[in-house]
Order: C-alpha cells, then structure tokens, then sequence
C-alpha cells in the first residue's frame, strides 16, 4: 500500500467531511487513514487503482482534489 495526501479544495463542514469519504469509500483499493477538512491521506492498493483515480472519486463527489505521494 502506497500512501498519498489528498489537498482537498471546496470542504467546509461535516458534510463535506462525509461527502468525500463515501466516495473514498466506494473505490476499491483505498483506506482511508486520516480525513479532515482540506485534506486526506489514504493508503491504495497501485495494483487496483492509480491516484488519479482516487482524484476522480472526490471530483465525482463535487470537490477538487491534488494527490501527492506521502
């Protein structure tokens, strides 16, 4: 597993919080470590999904997301 920090763009409350890690959730291949406004750090499985997937669940969930490794 290969951790990547999420910087988050457009969260501001509870629901923001939840929004994201449902989607997070819903990717195979992705735990999610810690997840507070702004930022995540998940840990993925790169035999399943890439870090721009993981990208495009929080875009799908109505938030813009940047991966760095670490």
């Amino acid at each position: 597993m290969k951790q990547v920090t999420l910087h988050i763009e457009g969260m501001s409350c509870g629901h923001c919080l939840n929004a994201v890690k449902q989607a997070l959730a819903a990717v195979p291949g992705v735990v999610v470590e810690e997840l507070r406004i702004g930022r995540a750090l998940v840990a993925i499985d790169e035999s399943r999904v890439t870090p721009a997937a993981v990208e495009a669940a929080v875009t799908g969930a109505g938030y813009r997301a940047t991966a760095a490794a670490g």
